[in-house]
């Protein structure tokens, strides 16, 4: 059984298995818990991760994050899983520490080794990263899940959050869009192997080394490009900021074959339910193309760290990143339309 498809296992894919950012905003909106002096983030600020503040030099940074399988490869499945829970402890300007699995296993359709190779894709992301794995939790499910509860250290004064941008700042994103859209593709049948390929090779990639870079410049708001897409991520940068965000369509990076996979109909769950969401955010929303809406409300899985600098420190950043392979690149600028997108193209 260990040949299985991973994907059969569930019947969900993806972000499409996520709970939709509307229903997320009705259960925990209006939500209150006590005071706690030390607590510098908390869930209401829709941000990456905690941030509880353990002195004057340390701050533990705590997150959570797992899903189906979107890929059939058990060990590339846990290498993913983990890339992207690292990437909010990146996203918060903390340096990830520890780390536990969680997992939902049907013991009833796959075989345990299948759950091993799933562990040691994992691991090998948590060696890259050098954080051990201290132990987890699992459950027999219906569905296979997997993923990882990590816990980072950084300093209180440096942490990144990612609603304080400034006016005029420009907008940074650290790999193209699309695997969302790549990955419906796939399991539709309509995606290449270039696309495949580019695709894994992109959510595997550790944002650590865009957040090692990152750290070297006088960067404040951060987030990481996820489930709710370009434009829902981008609506928490701008939320209660006063400002607006406008959005260069064009300077967008791609995955290959992305604009071919959303013209062939491979739209993913979750891009309706982001569109639902968010669409009323974006102030041209109904002049735009169907292939720049389900582009921009595409759901990502291990995205790039999506943040705003002083447009003084671009043209040094986006070097830095080009040397470092990272497809750093310019998303739009921070402006003074208050609390919209606006999307060119």
């Amino acid at each position: 059984m260990d040949d299985i498809k991973l994907t059969t296992l569930t019947k969900f894919s993806g972000c499409g298995a996520k709970l939709g950012p509307g229903l997320l905003d009705r259960a925990l909106c209006g939500l209150t818990q006590p005071k706690f002096p030390n607590l510098m983030v908390d869930f209401t600020t829709s941000d990456d991760a905690g941030v509880y503040k353990i002195n004057d030099e340390q701050a533990l940074v705590n997150t959570l994050d797992f899903f189906p399988p979107i890929v059939d490869d058990p060990f590339a499945f846990g290498q993913i899983a983990t890339a992207n829970a690292l990437s909010d402890i990146y996203a918060m300007g903390a340096t990830p520490i520890t780390a536990m699995s969680i997992v939902g296993f049907p013991l009833h359709k796959a075989d345990i080794s299948i759950l091993r190779k799933i562990t040691e894709g994992c691991l090998d992301k948590l060696k890259e990263a050098n954080v051990p794995l201290v132990g987890g939790h699992s459950i027999q499910d219906e569905e296979l899940k997997f993923g990882v509860s990590v816990s980072g250290l950084v300093h209180p004064d440096k942490v990144l959050v990612n609603n304080t941008p400034e006016l005029g700042e420009v907008v940074i994103l650290t790999k193209p869009l699309g695997t969302g859209t790549i990955n419906t593709a796939l399991k539709r049948g309509l995606a290449t192997e270039e696309s495949i390929n580019a695709s894994m090779e992109s959510m595997v990639k550790l944002n650590k080394y865009a957040a090692d870079i990152i750290k070297k410049y006088n960067v404040k708001c951060c987030t990481d490009v996820t489930g709710f897409g370009l434009v829902g991520h981008g609506c928490e940068m701008i939320n209660n900021s006063g400002f607006g965000l406008t959005i260069d369509f064009n300077s967008i990076q791609l995955l290959p074959g992305t604009m071919e996979c959303v013209k062939a109909g491979a739209i993913p769950g979750g891009t309706k339910k982001n569109m639902e969401f968010r669409g009323s955010f974006v102030e041209n929303i109904s002049e735009l193309p169907d292939e720049v809406k389900n582009i921009v409300f595409d759901p990502q899985t291990s995205g790039g760290l999506l943040f705003t600098i002083d447009k003084s420190n671009v043209e040094s950043i986006l070097k830095e990143f080009k040397k470092a392979g990272i497809s750093g690149y310019i998303v739009g600028k921070i402006t003074d339309n208050s609390n919209s997108i606006r999307i060119n193209y």
